[in-house]
């Protein structure tokens, strides 16, 4: 078996762009640092072992209990991924389809992952009409539209140049029709941020041209000029990149806990918020998302990527801010949600 050095990414143009929708930035990172430890010659490391520490340092969980764990590993086995076809269809399917999380004969704790059959294709045995990055550039950037963006681009890195169809652009970047729908806020909110992302953490960066069609002079497509980028040279490993993360149970942390919470599902989501608040502010937390997600086939997943998701966002709101100046963490998390429900009621009026 030849082994792949410096953990370096083969990624198929077709596989690039994918049509995917609710990949967060850890299932994205993930992606592709699964496919930095394959040999896409080799069919036969399509099964790929993490310790357990790793995977949970790799998708930020904090503290482990076996609900979290499922509920992480059964996201990564329900991503579905849409080909377009010739002919203006499409063909899905998921990425992978087995993830075991088990002990090894040392008693040490691992999670084991295999790709879907059908994705095989995609992943292994191609020999044209494909890119490579070396996964440093995958591990500092911190949303999955700077990660989508960086790869969208650094496939035509050697053509330099790259015109996108707005619409085409959201899709690509998992951006829903409700987002940002507004050319100004867009551009400010994640053309210019994944901009300045990259050119801090990757080797590439990149200025960009709005293209104007029609009578109305609507921006309808963006022409990116791609170029290397020669003054960023912080190329974190993936080990360095996993001692980084923080995690909250430093001295059992590699134990899969039970539940700790009164509550199962408060302790559940508690975990999306990286057990931040107590088991009475999360009643609260629980209470809004209830009201702003009250029907769904998966509730509780949708629920729980949507908790993720605006802590996260209120993470990264923190991080542009000063943080002194946010007295009560739960008190402002709470007012994202509230501002939320009242949009949602909104819809209804």
């Amino acid at each position: 078996m030849i082994i792949k050095k410096n953990n370096l990414v083969e990624k198929q143009n077709i596989l690039n762009e994918m049509r995917t929708k609710n990949m967060t930035l850890q299932e994205l990172r993930f992606f592709s640092i699964y496919l930095s430890k394959i040999n896409a010659r080799d069919i036969s490391t399509r099964k790929v072992i993490f310790p357990l520490e790793d995977f949970q340092r790799i998708m930020e969980l904090g503290r482990l209990n076996i609900n979290q764990l499922k509920i992480t590993t059964d996201n990564l086995l329900c991503k579905i991924v849409h080909l377009p076809t010739e002919r203006g269809g499409y063909t899905s399917f998921q990425l992978f389809k087995k993830c075991t999380i088990d002990q090894d004969e040392n008693d040490e704790w691992f999670v084991e992952i295999d790709a879907h059959d059908d994705a095989l294709p995609l992943m292994f045995d191609f020999k044209t009409r494909y890119f490579t990055y070396q996964l440093w550039n995958a591990l500092q950037l911190k949303s999955s539209n700077q990660l989508r963006m960086y790869e969208l681009l650094k496939q035509y890195e050697k053509i330099g140049v790259r015109e996108i169809k707005v619409t085409d652009l959201r899709v690509f970047l998992g951006i829903g029709d409700d987002e940002y729908p507004r050319w100004d806020n867009f551009k400010r909110r994640v053309i210019d941020s994944c901009q300045q992302a990259l050119l801090e953490s990757t080797d590439i960066k990149f200025t960009y041209e709005p293209i104007k069609r029609g009578r109305g002079g609507k921006i309808t497509a963006i022409n990116f000029l791609i170029e290397k980028n020669n003054n960023f040279v912080d190329q974190l490993t993936l080990g360095g990149f996993i001692e980084q993360q923080p995690i909250l149970d430093l001295e059992n942390e590699c134990e899969i806990k039970e539940v700790c919470f009164k509550n199962e599902n408060l302790e559940f989501l508690a975990d999306a918020c990286d057990n931040e608040f107590d088991e009475q502010q999360m009643q609260l937390i629980y209470d809004l998302v209830k009201e702003i997600i009250p029907f769904s086939k998966n509730k509780d997943i949708e629920r729980f990527n949507y908790l993720r998701k605006k802590y996260n966002e209120f993470n990264y709101r923190g991080s542009r801010n000063d943080q002194s100046s946010i007295k009560n963490r739960f008190a402002y998390f709470k007012s994202l949600l509230n501002l939320d429900l009242k949009e949602e009621n909104q819809k209804y009026e």
